[in-house]
């Protein structure tokens, strides 16, 4: 008897632990201010209530350029839901601006610098794309070019999260 009482406590136990352990520790994103390419300021943490996608990018880089048309896309779609995406651009400001009024893109874009890359872990490669819940916490981080769906599956997830 004792020993099944046992068993069932080790097992009680170990889902409780698993339980648990699949909550995953969201780290709050670091802060900045940088300017944009229309000469305002943006601040990080005036953005918070949004789920917000932070991609850091070059004008130079093929798949960054090949992703922009889908960051377009989901901010239309997305944007009066409470979605910010915001480019971090890691380049000559005349080359990104240029860019940005070709492309007509539809969401803030930022002059990014090596302080903020080295704050969110140095960005080895580029595309690097951050996905931050309505609190400012990362809850994803993806190296490399994605598809629209990837981020759009990540988008409607925390949308529907219920703000605490």
């Amino acid at each position: 008897m004792r020993k099944s009482f046992w068993i069932a406590g080790v097992l009680l136990g170990w889902l409780f632990g698993v339980a648990t352990a699949a909550q995953p520790v969201r780290p709050k994103a670091p802060d900045f201010s940088l300017p944009t390419v229309n000469g305002d300021t943006l601040t990080l943490s005036d953005l918070q209530g949004n789920v917000v996608i932070l991609n850091f990018w070059a004008t130079w880089c093929p798949p960054c350029r090949a992703e922009i048309p889908s960051f377009i896309e989901l901010q239309d779609e997305f944007g009066d839901q409470g979605l910010t995406i915001v480019g971090i651009a890691l380049d000559k400001p005349a080359s990104v601006v240029k860019f940005y009024q070709e492309y007509k893109m539809n969401y803030p874009v930022v002059f990014g610098n090596r302080t903020v890359a080295a704050a969110y872990g140095g960005i080895t490669g580029i595309p690097t794309t951050f996905v931050l819940d309505r609190k400012g916490r990362i809850v994803k981080k993806y190296v490399g070019m994605r598809s629209k769906e990837v981020f759009q599956e990540d988008i409607v997830t925390l949308l529907k999260e219920p703000e605490e």
